[in-house]
C-alpha cells in the first residue's frame, strides 16, 4: 500500500492458463533441486473429511475466518512448485480429518483462484490461505486441478530487495520500498492473488499485483486503506527506493513492475524474509 486509497481492488482476470508439470525446487535460498512439496505415498490412507455445514463463510477478499493453523515453514524460501485451482466450492479444514472452517471458491472478486501447495499429509493438501497472513488451509482430495508454478518472488526487508526466480534460478533483482515503521511489510509466505489497474496516477500508470497477504495490524493503516491487501506496485517516482515509506506494500520501478506483470502469473508464491543467507547472483 502506497498512501492512496484503493480499498477493495477490483481484480482483473489474467490471460492464459498455467501448465501442469512435475514439481521442481530446493531448500534454503531458492534453487533447483529436490521438490519443495513432497509427494504423498500412493498407499497412504486418506483421513476422512467431516461434512461441511452450508452456513460456513466463503473465503473472499475480506479477512479470512479465524481458526486456521499457522504455516510452520512460513520463512522457508524453497520454491513452492505446485498450486491447486478449485473447480467448485471446496470445504477447507484446520487439519487433515479436522474441522471444516470455510469454503474456498473457484474465484475471488471474479478472478480465477490458484493457491500454492505448502505440504501434504494423510492424503490431504495444505495450501496458503488467501486473505490472511502465515496461515494454511487443508483440502481433502478432489475438486481441484493441479497447476505447475515456475515463478517465485522473494522480498528481503533488510537490503530492500525483490528478486524474481524462475525454475529456482534468479532472473532479476530490484531495489524496493517497503512498509514504514508500525506498518511493516508482513513476513512470510503468500502468493500473487491477482492484478488490478492503478486507481490513481501516483501508481505510475502500471497495474498492481494484489497478494494474498493483508496488513499485520489493520488498524495501523489509514482509514482509506482498510480492507486492502498487501500489493506489489510501482510509483510515480523512484526517489524513495531503499526506504521504509509505504503502508506495507512492496514498491519497485515501473519497468520492473511491467516485467513482473508480463512474466509472473497469479498463483505464483511470494515470500518475505529479513534477508537471504547469501545474496542472489542478480543482486
Amino acid at each position: 500500500m502506497g498512501g492512496a486509497a484503493y480499498t477493495g481492488w477490483a481484480l482483473t482476470p489474467a490471460a492464459g492458463p498455467a501448465t501442469v508439470t512435475a514439481p521442481v525446487g530446493g531448500t534454503g535460498a531458492p534453487s533447483a533441486g529436490a521438490p519443495s512439496v513432497p509427494a504423498s505415498p500412493s498407499a497412504e490412507s486418506v483421513a476422512p473429511a467431516a461434512p461441511a455445514p452450508d452456513g460456513l463463510p466463503e473465503i473472499d477478499y475480506g479477512p479470512a475466518p479465524i481458526g486456521f493453523p499457522d504455516d510452520p515453514d512460513t520463512l522457508d524460501t524453497a520454491p513452492l512448485t505446485e498450486g491447486v485451482r478449485p473447480q467448485r466450492r471446496l470445504a477447507v479444514y484446520d487439519a487433515p480429518g479436522g474441522r471444516p472452517l470455510a469454503f474456498l471458491m473457484p474465484t475471488i472478486s471474479g478472478v480465477e483462484l490458484t493457491v500454492p501447495v505448502a505440504r501434504r499429509e494423510a492424503g490431504w493438501t495444505a495450501v496458503l490461505l488467501p486473505s490472511a497472513n502465515r496461515k494454511l488451509a487443508w483440502l481433502p482430495p478432489g475438486g481441484f486441478r493441479k497447476i505447475a508454478l515456475r515463478d517465485q518472488i522473494v522480498v528481503e526487508r533488510v537490503p530492500y530487495r525483490l528478486t524474481w526466480y524462475r525454475d529456482g534460478a534468479a532472473k532479476h533483482s530490484w531495489q524496493v520500498s517497503l512498509g514504514q515503521r508500525g506498518q511493516e511489510t508482513p513476513l512470510g509466505r503468500t502468493f500473487v492473488l491477482g492484478r488490478t489497474p492503478p486507481p490513481e496516477s501516483v501508481y505510475g500508470g502500471v497495474d498492481i499485483y494484489a497478494l494474498g497477504s493483508v496488513p499485520d495490524d489493520p488498524d495501523s493503516v489509514p482509514a482509506s486503506l482498510r480492507g486492502a491487501h498487501i500489493g506489489i506496485h510501482s510509483w510515480h517516482h523512484d526517489g524513495e527506493l531503499g526506504q521504509q515509506t509505504t503502508n506495507g506494500c512492496i514498491r519497485l520501478t515501473r519497468s520492473g513492475q511491467r516485467l513482473l506483470l508480463a512474466e509472473v502469473p497469479p498463483g505464483s508464491p511470494v515470500v518475505v524474509v529479513d534477508a537471504l543467507p547469501t545474496p542472489p547472483p542478480t543482486a
